[in-house]
C-alpha cells in the first residue's frame, strides 16, 4: 500500500530531503531524488520513491523524464494528467532559462550557453527538428526557430527556405542545429552535405553560417570544430 502524506516516516523523508536541497542544492542529489521534489507537490498524499525510479528506470535520467511525451508519461503507474503538466511546466522553464542565456549576449562568445540551450531544447527529442538560431551583425540572436520536424532519422532541409528566411528576419549569420534522437551526434554524410549546400546558397547573399550542431543524449558535435565546413 502507497504510504499517505500523514505517515510519519514518509512526512519525515520528505521533509529531510527539502533539508537537503535546501542547504546543498541539488549536488549529489541523484535524478530519481530531485524527481521526488518535484512530484511531492503534484502527488501529495503518496509515497513518490517508487514513481521517480519507475520514471527513471523508462527513460533513463531526469532530463529525458521531462522531454518525454505525454502519452508515454502516462504509462507509468500513478502518473496523471496533472503530473505530466506539471512536468512539461518544470520542462518548459528549464528551456526557456537555457534560451535567456544566450537572447542579448553575442552568441560567439558565449558559445558553452548556446550549446547548453541546444542539448536542453533538442537533445533528448525522439524525432529529429531542425532548428535555426539567427543573427544579427552584432551575433545576437533575433530568432529561434524549428524550421523542419521530421522522423526518428530524418528530416528535410531546404537549404533554400533556410535563406529565404534568414533574409526576411535580416539575419547576417546563421547557426544550424539538429538533433540525432539514436544519442550519437556524430555527423553523416547526408548533414555534412546539406550544411555545404546551405552554405553556398547562402554566401553570395551575405549570410555567415557560423555552424552547424548537432546533439544528441551523448554529446554534441560541431561541424565547424571537426572542420567539416
Amino acid at each position: 500500500m502507497s504510504a499517505d502524506s500523514d505517515d510519519p516516516h514518509y512526512l519525515g523523508h520528505r521533509e529531510r530531503l527539502r533539508a537537503r536541497f535546501a542547504e546543498a542544492g541539488s549536488d549529489g542529489m541523484p535524478d530519481y531524488e530531485l524527481l521526488e521534489l518535484v512530484l511531492f507537490r503534484s502527488i501529495p498524499r503518496r509515497d513518490v520513491k517508487p514513481i521517480a525510479k519507475a520514471l527513471i528506470r523508462q527513460f533513463g535520467s531526469f532530463a529525458e523524464v521531462l522531454a518525454a511525451p505525454r502519452g508515454r508519461l502516462r504509462e507509468i503507474d500513478g502518473i496523471g494528467d496533472s503530473v505530466v503538466l506539471d512536468l512539461k511546466i518544470v520542462e518548459a522553464c528549464a528551456h526557456r532559462l537555457a534560451r535567456g542565456a544566450v537572447a542579448k549576449r553575442p552568441a560567439l562568445s558565449s558559445w558553452s550557453a548556446v550549446i547548453e540551450y541546444c542539448r536542453t531544447t533538442m537533445a533528448f527529442a525522439e524525432t529529429e527538428q531542425f532548428r535555426l538560431l539567427f543573427l544579427d551583425k552584432r551575433n545576437t540572436l533575433i530568432a529561434d526557430e524549428v524550421q523542419q520536424t521530421g522522423t526518428v532519422d530524418h528530416t528535410p532541409v531546404y537549404p533554400r527556405e533556410v535563406v529565404k528566411r534568414a533574409l526576411e528576419l535580416g539575419a547576417t549569420a546563421v547557426i544550424l542545429v539538429h538533433n540525432h534522437p539514436s544519442g550519437d551526434p556524430t555527423p553523416s554524410s547526408a548533414d555534412i552535405a546539406m550544411t555545404r549546400q546551405i552554405v553556398e546558397v547562402a554566401k553570395p547573399l551575405g549570410i555567415a553560417v557560423h555552424d552547424h550542431i548537432i546533439v544528441g543524449r551523448d554529446g554534441h558535435a560541431s561541424l565547424k570544430g571537426l572542420r567539416l565546413i
